[in-house]
This record gives structure tokens, C-alpha cells and sequence, in this order.
């Protein structure tokens, strides 16, 4: 959706009202994040800069959460992503991934966040192919796409992160609450249907089951060779149909995306052995993680002729790779922020020159802003996410200083983060409500707070 605005002048201090739903209309409000939206703000001299932060931080608290207990009593939170009243497992997990560090202090925002994971484990069952759920069993506006759509199912794009974000969330709310009670039998069921669903797309024995065709005029919308996508060559990897844009891949080895299942699977693997004791399904993920590691390392590293040795975007198997990255988290920048790979890693860094350059086809630059793209909105759209990736995986002050500094000055004077802007022009730009990137701006404010560089914040 397009939203033009008419005029991009910059907002006197004094016009910074507070953009939130009246406290009676937001959908979940937790004691604890009330607070540290005051313990935050309080640090962020920038005028602007805090009234985005206090407009962003609780955006997915205040718009996107529905919670509830299911007939079981059980937990059961489902999580708009903005705008469409759909449930992405990428989106949902990233939206409330903010909030983890809390959830210890806040029993109503533990059980919130719990029921999250739960829904998500209903979703993985019902269809690990798919990327995004209705909250019932109805069907929706994709319904007549050429797959195997069921009741509950909004989208059916296969995306590796789908089942990886899923994992992830669970795994770090274990850690920062100790509450294992969401390790199951549904777990041990998910767990399953993962490693078969990662098994399939390996393409060993043939392409699977999965296939997907969509009637439309965008080309990446849709899959070809009769919705099986480009051919690739079994060596290892897992092939993902879909980016993390919901665009189609070129070649279906997608790298950022098999990075992360590794990292998810050992993940697993550490549940799976020290609350379940359950070695088989643990020894299971590892030797998968250990397998995709392997085949990473033989055919992801490609020898660009400028920057040297870096990460190639997709790969076919058969030697033919895509050298661009993807706004989208994953992405080859979003490494070091997923913790996939260390921030000093020097292949890492080559391919972080590479993207964050104009040797990127999807990297735009003006005079006012650059960043990521991509084909999703298009050429010269820069999308925030993919500067807030930037900050989150620099050392350099300055370099972290001018991100902020091109999040406050090209949100066209609403308070919230778009999907993605104009490069000469922030008042051309997508989607007034997108939670994940309000959420992900205000997961890198506190950040920078709690590492002690409020210093960032002055003099903008």
C-alpha cells in the first residue's frame, strides 16, 4: 500500500504528541514496558528521535496483540503484523522479541509471550509450508492460489525462516523467563515436522511436496516451472522457495536463510538435551545443523572481484550464484545481529562492505539517505529495516550516529518506522502501520541505551 503524504518539513518540537491509542484502546499493556519506556526516553536527548522511540517501542503491544486462553485454559496469543490482519510467524516472533528481556518482571507479559510461542507450534502443525495464519479456521484472499491451501492458512510461501523464528523465540524465552513448560509433546511434534520439512527441501529425493503458483502481474509473486521453482543441485543445503520478503528466490539456496537454520537447529538441540533429555531428536538436529554447516562452507563463500572472498545471496548447487542482499531479515547483513556469525568475522565484513555499497543492485543513495532494498516495493526504496541493521552491527560511532540520524529524518514526520521510502523523497513510502520495523527501531534505541551510548542520541 502506498501512502503519500504533502509535505516532508520537519516537525517543530512542540507539535511532538504522543501517537499512541488512547490508554483505554491498546490491546495489551504491561506495567514493565510502561516503564522502560520512561527509563529509555528519559536518555534520548534528541527531541524527535524520543518521540519516535516512545510511538515505536510499544507498538506491537499496543495495535497487534491479541491475547486470550483457549477452551484448555492454555496461553494463546495471536499477532497481527500491522496493517494485515494475518499472523507471519517471521513477523510475530520479531515483534515481540523486544520484550523478552522484561517478561521476568511482568507475569502478564510472560504469559502473553508464551502464548505467542504456543499459537506459532499450532501454526507449524497445521502447515510448516506456510508463512502466515488467520487467528480461525476461514479462508482468505489467496485461497484460490495453486497449492495446497487449508482453512487457517493466509499465505503459503515457503520460507525457511518460518520455521526458524519460531525456534528462535522460544529458545531465548526459555532463557530469559526458565519457564520450560512450552517444551511438550507439541514441541517434540513441531520438532519433527521441521526436521522432515527441512529434510524435503534438501531435494534428495526429488522436489517434495511443495509447490506454489499465484495469478498476478508480479513476477516474484508467483514460481516458475510449474511452481517448483529454478532447479538446484542436492549438496546439503535446504531450498526456500521464498525470501523473507515473501519474493521469490532466483536460485532456491538461500543463503542467510540456511545460516539461520543452522543456528536454530543447534538451538533445538540444546532444548532438546537439557529439558527434554531426549538425545535421538537432539542428535537428529545436530547432525542436520552439522550437515547444512558443511555445505555452506563449500558453496556459499564466492570470489567477488572487488571486495575478495564474500557471501553469495542464493546458489543453485550447480555453481551459479546471486550476488545482491535483501533488506529482509534474514539477510546476508543481519548475520551479526542474529548472532549467526561474529561481528570481527573477516568474510562477514567483506560481504557487509559489499551490501552496505552501490555494487549491491538493491542499495540506493541519495543525498538525504541510502540503505537496502528490494524487488518487493522496488527500485531507489529504501527500507529502514535494513538501516537499523546497519546500526545494530556496527562499532563505529559514526557510523551508528548517521543511521539514527536517517531513521528520525525520513519518517515523513508520523512517529513510526515505514516498510520502505523514496530515496530523495520520505514523504513517498509503504505501509502507515508495520509493527516489526516499529518494533525492531525500538529494539535498537534500547540497545544503544543499555550499552551506554545515549551519547548517540545528541546532537543529530
Amino acid at each position: 500500500m502506498w501512502t503519500v503524504a504533502a509535505s516532508a518539513a520537519t516537525v517543530a518540537p512542540d507539535s511532538y504528541k504522543n501517537k499512541r491509542p488512547d490508554s483505554t484502546a491498546r490491546l495489551f499493556v504491561s506495567p514493565v514496558v510502561e516503564n522502560k519506556i520512561a527509563e529509555v526516553a528519559n536518555r534520548i536527548a534528541d527531541p524527535k528521535l524520543r518521540w519516535m522511540f516512545e510511538n515505536c517501542y510499544p507498538n506491537t503491544l499496543d495495535t497487534t496483540v491479541h491475547y486470550a486462553q483457549d477452551e484448555k485454559g492454555e496461553d494463546d496469543t495471536f499477532v497481527y503484523t500491522g496493517d494485515i490482519a494475518a499472523m507471519w510467524l517471521r513477523d510475530s516472533a520479531a515483534q515481540v522479541w523486544p520484550y523478552l528481556e522484561l517478561a521476568a518482571d511482568d507475569v502478564h507479559l510472560k504469559a502473553m509471550l508464551r502464548g505467542v510461542i504456543l499459537r506459532q507450534f499450532k501454526c507449524i502443525l497445521l502447515d510448516p509450508y506456510a508463512n502466515a495464519f488467520y487467528k480461525d479456521a476461514v479462508t482468505g484472499e489467496w485461497a484460490s492460489d495453486f497449492t495446497k491451501m487449508l482453512p487457517g492458512v493466509h499465505e503459503r510461501k515457503w520460507e525457511i525462516d518460518s520455521l526458524c523464528y519460531p525456534i528462535r523465540l522460544a529458545y531465548a524465552y526459555w532463557k530469559a523467563t526458565g519457564d520450560d513448560s512450552i517444551f511438550d509433546d507439541r514441541w517434540l511434534a513441531v520438532i519433527d515436522t521441521i526436521l522432515e520439512t527441512f529434510r524435503e527441501q534438501q531435494r534428495k529425493e526429488g522436489i517434495g511436496p511443495y509447490t506454489f503458483m499465484r495469478m498476478t502481474q508480479w513476477q516474484h509473486d508467483t514460481v516458475e516451472n510449474s511452481g517448483k521453482g529454478n532447479p538446484c543441485k542436492p549438496v546439503g543445503l535446504i531450498a526456500s522457495i521464498f525470501r523473507p520478503s515473501d519474493d521469490a528466490t532466483i536460485f532456491p539456496f538461500l543463503i542467510p536463510s540456511n545460516f539461520f537454520a543452522v543456528s536454530v537447529l543447534r538451538q533445538g538441540a540444546d532444548i532438546l538435551t537439557r529439558v527434554n533429555r531426549d538425545s535421538f531428536r537432539s542428535a537428529q538436529c545436530i547432525a542436520l545443523a552439522d550437515e547444512v554447516q558443511y555445505a555452506l562452507k563449500k558453496n556459499a563463500i564466492v570470489k567477488h572481484p572487488y571486495y575478495g572472498k564474500i557471501y553469495a545471496y542464493e546458489v543453485d548447487g550447480y555453481g551459479n550464484y546471486l550476488m545482491m542482499d535483501d533488506a529482509n531479515v534474514p539477510s546476508l547483513l543481519s548475520l551479526a545481529y542474529l548472532g549467526i556469525v561474529p561481528l570481527n568475522d573477516k568474510t562477514y565484513l567483506r560481504t557487509r562492505r559489499f551490501v552496505l555499497s552501490e555494487d549491491n543492485p538493491y542499495f540506493f543513495k541519495s543525498k538525504n539517505a541510502e540503505g537496502i532494498g528490494g524487488p518487493h516495493i522496488g527500485y531507489d526504496m529504501i527500507w529502514p529495516m535494513s538501516i537499523m541493521m546497519r546500526a545494530f552491527t556496527s562499532s563505529d560511532d559514526d557510523e551508528i550516529r548517521l543511521c539514527l540520524r536517517m531513521l528520525r529524518d525520513t519518517d515523513n514526520n508520523s512517529g513510526f518506522i515505514h516498510e520502505s521510502f523514496h530515496k530523495n523523497d520520505p514523504s513517498k513510502y509503504t505501509r502507515d502501520w508495520f509493527a516489526w520495523q516499529n518494533s525492531l527501531f525500538g529494539e535498537l534505541i534500547v540497545k544503544l541505551v543499555e550499552e551506554g551510548k545515549s551519547n548517540l542520541f545528541n546532537n543529530l
